[in-house]
């Protein structure tokens, strides 16, 4: 198949038009696939597509790992980079036991909201699988995933509030960690699907500060690659005011009118531009009760902000350099009816001074969820609310099936905190059955 230029209008060998949305990197990965011979792998299984074999899909979904999803002849075939409604040549490269995955090879027929990319690694890079959509159709997309997690996972068919944002769908990422190996170069990120690095000179996610910092940051890798011992990572996080590349340095955020300090290499929201909404929606959900406890409280965002409302708070996290952080930013924030302690979640209602009755518990865990011997305790505690954030919906509709046992659900609001990305924050409340 003869190559085409970039970035217009073009007629493929087969007289289909089509509107080039991708870069010409990307066009050649997707659209001329077939110019390079493949051998089929040893473990490969032919049922029931041949290697490579191409066929004709039309996406039905776009599931929450930011594939698209159709069907031929009952059998669920999956591709990435598409969008709904669009028909697509696929080319399997895999039958699992219940689906297929192919690569793309040609969008057939375009979505209107398909638009180009800013990226010119779209599609290579692993970090982004939305660039190719309308962004207010992002946004749509990511509370659809909410709600599909809480009815297929927990049986939940409550109203899921529109997503909120920041302002910038672009430019927002505060924190970025390229990696590179010992040989050096490339400098950058994972390439879809594999364990490869892409070269990233620029990143159209990360604020301008770091894309203007990232190019010394890099000259000083391939400068000393010959003294590396081992590969690494890099630390670009922008303060605003500068760019920190030290993970060691101790730095600080204002998030409203409060400021936190931490170390830079460490957790703190990378998106500056949402994460008031975040903060002020969990305060003002939380309000209600007498006391609070902010589990896995890291360095006390959510207990600081919402203590003067409540006449105590107790925050509890696993890292004691979390918690020295906490304490030293109550005080710096002049809040003085706050204490943290640390010690592991399962059990925190150990050291609560509180009824349950008169509580509200605000609870982010990680990525995998709460240990359900936490959610035993938690059910067993009582609280009247429970504010419940999550980076992943589908983990957290398995824990809101555990405690629909004695909750009922006041709000499901999604957040979109990584424009872009497939990725989100979902914030569920929870009230005590009477």
């Amino acid at each position: 198949m003869k190559r085409i230029p970039l970035r217009r209008k073009y007629r493929p060998i087969d007289g289909r038009l089509l509107n080039c949305t991708i870069s010409f990197e990307i066009a050649e990965y997707f659209l001329f696939a077939s110019d390079v011979e493949f051998k089929q792998p040893k473990n490969f299984v032919a049922v029931p597509f041949k290697y490579h074999e191409r066929v004709e899909l039309t996406i039905d979904d776009i599931t929450n790992l930011g594939m698209g999803l159709g069907r031929i002849d009952d059998w669920v075939v999956m591709v990435p980079y598409v969008f709904l409604g669009e028909v697509a040549i696929v080319r399997i490269h895999k039958n699992l036991k219940n689906y297929s995955i192919g690569d793309l090879i040609e969008v057939v027929k375009p979505s209107p909201d398909r638009i180009e990319p800013k990226c010119s690694l779209f599609g290579i890079c692993g970090g982004c699988q939305y660039q190719h959509i309308r962004y207010e159709k992002q946004l749509d997309l990511k509370r659809h995933h909410v709600s599909t997690a809480m009815k297929k996972l927990a049986g939940i068919t409550f109203p899921v509030n529109e997503c909120l944002h920041g302002d910038r769908p672009y430019n927002y990422r505060s924190k970025i960690t390229p990696h590179f190996q010992k040989s050096v170069p490339p400098i950058g990120f994972l390439k879809e699907g594999m364990r490869t690095i892409v070269d990233v000179e620029q990143c159209p996610i990360a604020t301008e500060s770091i894309n203007n910092s990232l190019g010394a940051a890099r000259e000083n890798i391939l400068r000393n690659k010959s003294s590396l011992k081992r590969g690494g990572t890099l630390l670009l996080r922008d303060l605003g005011q500068r760019v920190e590349t030290n993970p060691k340095v101790v730095v600080s955020q204002k998030i409203g009118n409060f400021n936190f300090s931490y170390r830079a290499g460490e957790f703190f929201q990378n998106n500056p531009y949402a994460l008031p909404r975040l903060t002020n929606f969990v305060v003002q959900a939380a309000l209600g009760p007498k006391y609070l406890i902010d589990a896995y409280c890291g360095v006390g965002v959510f207990g600081i902000m919402a203590a003067k409302n409540f006449e105590k708070v107790l925050g509890i996290e696993v890292s004691e350099t979390a918690i020295n952080f906490a304490r030293q930013n109550a005080r710096a924030n002049e809040i003085d009816n706050i204490r943290f302690i640390v010690g592991v979640a399962e059990q925190i209602f150990e050291n609560a001074e509180f009824a349950g009755s008169e509580t509200s518990i605000i609870i982010d865990p990680p990525r995998a969820g709460c240990a359900e011997t936490f959610l035993s305790q938690l059910i067993a505690f009582c609280p009247a609310k429970i504010v419940y954030v999550s980076c992943a919906p589908d983990t957290q509709a398995r824990d809101l099936k555990f405690l629909a046992q004695q909750y009922s659900i006041e709000e499901i609001q999604p957040i979109d905190m990584f424009p872009q990305t497939r990725h989100m924050e979902n914030i569920v409340v929870l009230k005590w059955k009477s």
